[in-house]
């Protein structure tokens, strides 16, 4: 048996990357969740923070769902 170490380490990069980009994605949108709570003074602001959030929120779903479909397919 023959392991493809280039591949190995291709598919790890890939997984590593992509698991630090969703997790961070997702923390800048509890992030602006969090702004928004203190920002609802700041009329503008707020309204920014969680539209950021709610388009980070989606940006994780869009990515999550693309996996299963790579899984499924």
């Amino acid at each position: 048996m023959k392991i493809d170490w280039a591949a190995l380490g291709s598919v790890f990069g890939v997984s590593l990357s992509a698991t630090v980009a969703l997790v961070a994605l997702f923390t800048l949108g509890l992030v602006g969740l969090s702004k928004h709570e203190s920002a609802t003074e700041q009329g503008g602001a707020a309204t920014l923070a969680r539209s950021g959030a709610y388009a980070c929120f989606a940006l994780c779903a869009v990515a999550v769902t693309f996996g299963i479909y790579l899984i499924v397919s």
